[in-house]
């Protein structure tokens, strides 16, 4: 106890002798500081303030390590952690990262990445006035519904569509403005969390309809929909399993019986969310098996709606799609300007739809072409990748393994994409320290670590990028 009562004692010794906030301020260190940065008194002295609570904080707590604080040695501590301070909030929170992980759809990373000529349209949309909301021929207001949605109706069959800000937002709408106070019938097997937790059934729950279960979890019957329709119930739902896969003794309902189901009964609709909302057939390339937003249309669906950043490869952004009729009423409803996208990603999604439209999706959208990359063209370019960390000549030592890609996003689960990977390692540090200081620098490179090997999966790599990857490994070898 005596102990504890004199380290209390010499704590508060030493906060007594902290600078008061006027002293600091007349310090030739702290107006070299004011000077450097740019900065008015008041928010220096802001930053200042932060600073002492910040170590007053750590000497109460007998975490100071510091110079004593009636020291010049302490006025300079001070002063360097607030120039410190004042470089973190100045600098650019998003920063680039070089994705060789291979997982294509990151989500921590962003999803899909837009190629160039999207984002040139991008920059074109921002920089300059548009007619996001007026008709040039006529000389009105327009809409800015109308710049995606007639592409959306050429590549989906639909008669109508609308954008908003996410695929969650496309189903709370959804709900909210065709469900409202009445039942909504679901697969005990579909009621899935998204990323970030959030469950089907809390957004059913949010949005004002009466969430209605039926079959189990592996399995349900079209009879199980077909006996929980009542006066009450206004939609059938159908949620893709995009992020999960049940296997073994399982039984789910087609879209065309469900379809049926539904004009069998007036004013129920049929609702599909399709989660990642393929317009490329990527069965056809053996991968996985994804239905396509027109084929569920054309078997029946009243209304679908999709993610535009998972497999379309655009921008974030939830597409609803359908009936002219019920588009319109999710239009009119107060949420519609809620959830509006702006022109950027208006700008983003029209450039990457087009794209689908021309043909073009495979050469120039990222995503479309990072799954379907050939593994042969991901070897080649691992090779050379080989070749030039040998050619740095400064002691690193690179093999090529086979492995596998994942494609990510809460897309496709199943499927693993065969690659190669780059094994890269150095005999002054560990793999572990390869990847953090790759993943440390500027730009930040994230690698894979598996087996206590640093890999590096080219499949997500630019050519350009890879040069930028060997610089960085040149640059480690002069770090500590």
């Amino acid at each position: 106890m005596r102990e504890k009562k004199e380290g209390a004692n010499i704590m508060n010794h030493l906060v007594r002798h902290i600078p008061s906030i006027h002293e600091l301020q007349q310090t030739n260190q702290f107006h070299t500081f004011l000077h450097h940065h740019h900065l008015s008194m008041e928010r220096g002295t802001d930053l200042l303030k932060q600073v002492i609570s910040i170590c007053r904080a750590s000497i109460l707590n007998e975490d100071w390590d510091g110079p004593h604080p009636s020291s010049t040695d302490f006025i300079d501590e001070v002063v360097g952690q607030t120039d410190v301070l004042t470089r973190k909030f100045h600098s650019l929170s998003l920063r680039r990262i070089i994705n060789a992980t291979g997982t294509i759809l990151h989500t921590n990373l962003g999803r899909a990445r837009l190629g160039q000529e999207t984002m040139n349209h991008v920059m074109a949309a921002s920089c300059h006035y548009s007619n996001l909301e007026y008709d040039i021929d006529e000389g009105v207001r327009g809409s800015r519904h109308s710049h995606a949605e007639r592409l959306i109706c050429e590549l989906t069959g639909a008669e109508a569509a609308m954008v908003v800000n996410n695929n969650a937002a496309a189903v709370f709408l959804i709900l909210t403005a065709l469900a409202k106070n009445k039942e909504v019938i679901v697969s005990r097997g579909e009621l899935v969390e998204i990323g970030g937790s959030f469950r089907i059934s809390s957004i059913m729950e949010e949005s004002g309809a009466f969430l209605h279960e039926v079959g189990t979890t592996n399995k349900t019957h079209l009879k199980d929909y077909d006996e929980a329709v009542n006066d009450e119930t206004r939609m059938i739902m159908k949620v893709h399993q995009s992020n999960f896969v049940i296997k073994g003794f399982t039984a789910t309902v087609q879209t065309e019986e469900l379809a049926e189901l539904s004009r069998m009964h007036s004013n129920v609709h049929y609702y599909e969310d399709l989660g990642s909302g393929a317009l490329y057939d990527f069965t056809r390339l053996g991968i996985g098996n994804e239905p396509m937003v027109k084929s569920v249309l054309d078997k029946g669906a009243d209304i679908v709606s999709f993610s535009g950043d998972k497999l379309l490869g655009g921008p974030q952004a939830g597409i609803i799609a359908g009936q002219k009729g019920l588009i319109d009423q999710l239009k009119k409803h107060q949420l519609a300007r809620v959830l509006r996208v702006d022109k950027m990603t208006l700008a983003a999604l029209e450039m990457t739809l087009l794209q689908y439209i021309k043909g073009e999706e495979q050469e120039k959208n990222p995503t479309i072409r990072a799954i379907t990359r050939p593994k042969e063209e991901i070897l080649h370019q691992s090779r050379k990748f080989v070749e030039d960390v040998q050619g740095l000549g400064i002691g690193y030592t690179s093999s090529i393994i086979e492995g596998q890609s994942q494609i990510g996003g809460g897309t496709m689960p199943d499927v693993e994409l065969g690659t190669y990977l780059v094994a890269v390692s150095h005999p002054l540090f560990s793999s572990q320290d390869v990847h953090e200081k790759l993943r440390k620098g500027k730009p930040s490179i994230l690698t894979r670590i598996q087996d206590n090997v640093a890999l590096l999966d080219l499949r997500t790599v630019s050519m350009d990028e890879q040069m930028e990857i060997l610089h960085a490994l040149k640059n480690i070898q002069g770090t500590d």
